[in-house]
């Protein structure tokens, strides 16, 4: 069973950074693509940044030039990294997994910008 645990959310200043991480249960080099989702209160669950097991990372427009996924396969762990965060950046995130046709999901971790 894949397991999937987020940490390092929690409250910030508008401006400041955070980094999330995602720690797999198993090998992540088995998943074809790791994801960060996030979804705040009343607002449907949107992608914000992915990465395939290839190197291809994919962002939303929000985030470009602001958040950096990657990945680390010795830790099975892959990372959020969030720079100039904004209010709007305010939600809950989540990791996942994709091996096709499944995906995992962790529980996810708050992330709170105050302006």
């Amino acid at each position: 069973q894949v397991q999937l645990v987020e940490s390092g959310g929690g409250l910030v200043q508008a401006g400041g950074s955070l980094r999330l991480s995602c720690a797999a249960s198993g090998s992540i080099s088995s998943f074809n693509v790791m994801g960060w989702y996030r979804q705040a209160p009343g607002k449907q669950r949107e992608l914000v940044a992915d990465l395939s097991n290839g190197g291809r990372t994919n962002y939303a427009d929000s985030v470009k030039g602001r958040f950096t996924i990657s990945r680390d396969n010795a830790q099975n762990t892959v990372f959020l990294q969030m720079n100039s965060l904004e209010p709007e950046d305010t939600a809950v995130y989540y990791c996942k997994a994709d091996r096709w046709p499944y995906g995992y999901w962790g529980q996810g971790t708050q992330v709170t910008v105050s302006s």
